[in-house]
């Protein structure tokens, strides 16, 4: 028996006829979807019950946030393009688009971190002292959540980077496609999470 046959059966579930790791990675993007859904809906009682709100776009960089989730989403195109990649055998194409999808990854959080600097020394009106996690309920609800998402991203970038190594020594091909399904699924609800933050903390 091959390698290749054996990870391939290794995959297959004997009860629902899914995949076991997809079915894992779904029922763990759930609970997930539950966390960032708490995140995000009480940001959004306390933004609306609280009497003078700051206004987003006089302190957060919307234009450089703006770049950061084209790129997080050109990065989940590339995503798709390594799966694909991988289901016809392209095995320069599997290491150059997982390459260029951890690339962006890293870049993102490099821009993260300089907003982060950016915003502690921040010293126009309203935050003349600085914008941080203890300054305000708008500081606190931003960083928590942001941050929580800037750590799922980091995570993406690790496992990704665990792909690209096993994608260098040529193991993954039309019948061995599961782990790179499984991160990508990941890295899609990642970026689609952050979409939805960008839109309800920067730009509404």
């Amino acid at each position: 028996m091959s390698h290749e046959a054996t990870m391939d059966e290794m995959s297959l579930s004997s009860g629902t006829g899914v995949p076991d790791g997809k079915l894992g990675i779904w029922i763990f993007l759930a609970s997930e979807v539950m966390f960032f859904a708490g995140l995000i809906g009480s940001y959004i009682v306390l933004r609306y019950g609280t009497a003078h709100w700051p206004v987003p776009s006089k302190t957060l960089n919307i234009g450089l946030t703006g770049f950061n989730t084209f790129l997080l989403i050109c990065s989940s195109v590339t995503m798709v393009k390594a799966l694909s990649a991988a289901h016809r055998d392209d095995q320069a194409g599997i290491k150059k688009f997982l390459a260029a999808t951890v690339a962006m990854g890293c870049v993102f959080l490099s821009i993260q971190a300089f907003e982060y600097r950016h915003l502690f020394n921040h010293t126009e009106p309203p935050y003349t002292a600085g914008f941080r996690p203890w300054t305000d309920i708008f500081g606190s609800t931003f960083y928590t959540m942001t941050g929580f998402h800037g750590a799922h991203v980091t995570g993406g970038v690790i496992w990704l980077t665990c792909i690209l190594i096993g994608a260098l020594q040529g193991r993954f091909n039309s019948r061995n496609f599961m782990p790179i399904e499984l991160a990508g699924l990941y890295w899609h609800f990642v970026d689609l999470v952050w979409i939805i933050l960008f839109t309800i903390v920067y730009l509404i």
